[in-house]
């Protein structure tokens, strides 16, 4: 075949450019996304913009990476009514801005009961005592010089959804089900440093306290310590931030956030529980008779849909995702299903990406939308055979005077326009 006349190869060009354009606006506006006039091309294809034409910052203004600007909403928020203080309170983690399992670590909820401390971690120190062989103190470098691993976890604090147990409270699954992260630990096991004190053959019981100015303390079964707990100095892949601990944490896998005690500095070996604040007054759950159940350490199985939610509603039709994310403090996420009204209907959702023991899962459901209302809502399985309840059927038992462990199936209306809000089913 002969070369083409430079004068038909413009022409060619200038036809596949028009062609092209209508093309992709047909194809666009088949798929749900409000598409340009093809008769008047988006400025944003066919002319150069800026970020074209300059040259960006150098490598050496910004020495700690930082969010783009235009991602300056992806924030932790608070409510400020929910606490007496700022000292005593909880920055909620943006679910609705995120994807995959992982939490960056700027964005991870934090709680506290007496602010941040800010601690040099040359100056901070464990102490292993009580019923123990060799009553021990560790430095940092101590710590460091251990066997290491790293394990991805979800935190939830026991409060999570708390404010929902008498109806639906607050709009957006931020705060809703925000009191939550999924990040990778590393650290020590903590049977190696307890290991390295020798346990009393009647210990059973391990109380932690932390280096803050509430002196916050939790006892802990000793069992547990031995199998998946680890003292964790670092989180995906940098030292642990202040609001989270630094420099050394527990980490509980599977259990409430509570018993994680951030600037950890002692651990006191003993046969019985301490009976501390935090698990008598408070981190208790109130029953309808007035009995309450104490030391209910486990988070069970729990999922939110967080895309649409109300601060993601829906704004295009046609094509959609669906996302959301699961969790088990008693193992692996192993099905979730996804209800478009209200709960009677029910498809499973595809789960994608890790899978992991005690560790956000991320599941996703593509559908169609024509503007029709929808009730959205997600229901968790976990490898132990546990399925989330409805809030109805978790009420029946537990009754609406606790605040903490609410795991009930959560429910969002999408109305025509794309609004999105809290209801519950009756």
């Amino acid at each position: 075949m002969g070369e083409i006349p430079s004068a038909d190869r413009l022409n060619r060009r200038r036809f596949l450019g028009a062609a092209g354009l209508a093309g992709a606006g047909a194809i666009m506006s088949a798929r749900g996304t409000i598409a340009a006039d093809a008769a008047k091309p988006d400025p944003l294809i066919t002319e150069i913009q800026d970020w074209n034409r300059y040259l960006g910052d150098g490598v050496d203004t910004k020495p700690y990476g930082m969010p783009s600007k235009f991602e300056k909403n992806v924030i932790r928020r608070d409510v400020s009514w929910l606490t007496a203080s700022p000292q005593s309170s909880v920055n909620f983690t943006p679910l609705h801005e995120l994807d995959g399992i992982i939490t960056p670590s700027g964005l991870c909820f934090e709680r506290h009961h007496a602010g941040v401390a800010e601690i040099n971690p040359a100056d901070h120190r464990l102490m292993i005592n009580g019923m123990v062989d060799r009553p021990l103190v560790f430095t940092m470098e101590d710590i460091k010089r251990m066997p290491r691993v790293n394990k991805i976890y979800f935190l939830e604090c026991a409060a999570n959804s708390g404010m929902e147990w008498r109806g639906a409270q607050l709009n957006g699954c931020q705060f809703t089900h925000g009191m939550v992260h999924n990040v990778m630990y590393t650290g020590v096991t903590l049977r190696t440093v307890l290991n390295e004190a020798g346990i009393k053959p009647n210990a059973k019981w391990l109380m932690l306290e932390g280096a803050d100015a509430a002196g916050m303390n939790r006892s802990l079964p000793l069992d547990k310590a031995l199998d998946d707990c680890m003292l964790a100095f670092a989180m995906n892949g940098e030292a642990l931030r202040p609001e989270q601990g630094y420099p050394l944490r527990a980490v509980i896998p599977g259990w409430e956030g509570n018993l994680w005690v951030k600037w950890l500095r002692r651990i006191e070996v003993g046969d019985q529980p301490w009976q501390t604040r935090e698990e008598t007054s408070k981190y208790t759950d109130l029953l309808a008779d007035g009995m309450a159940r104490k030391h209910t350490f486990i988070m069970d199985a729990k999922s939110v849909v967080t895309n649409p939610s109300p601060q993601a509603p829906l704004k295009y039709k046609g094509r959609n995702v669906l996302s959301g994310i699961a969790w088990s403090g008693r193992g692996t996420v192993t099905r979730v299903d996804v209800s478009m009204d209200g709960g009677r209907n029910w498809q499973t959702a595809r789960i994608d990406g890790p899978v992991l023991d005690k560790s956000m899962t991320r599941f996703y459901v593509d559908f169609d939308w024509n503007g029709q209302e929808l009730m959205i809502q997600s229901r968790a399985m976990d490898s132990s055979g546990y399925v989330q309840p409805s809030k109805e059927a978790l009420r029946k038992v537990r009754g609406v005077n606790s605040i903490y462990h609410n795991n009930g199936i959560q429910t969002w209306l999408v109305r025509s326009s794309g609004e999105t809000e809290n209801v519950e089913v009756g």
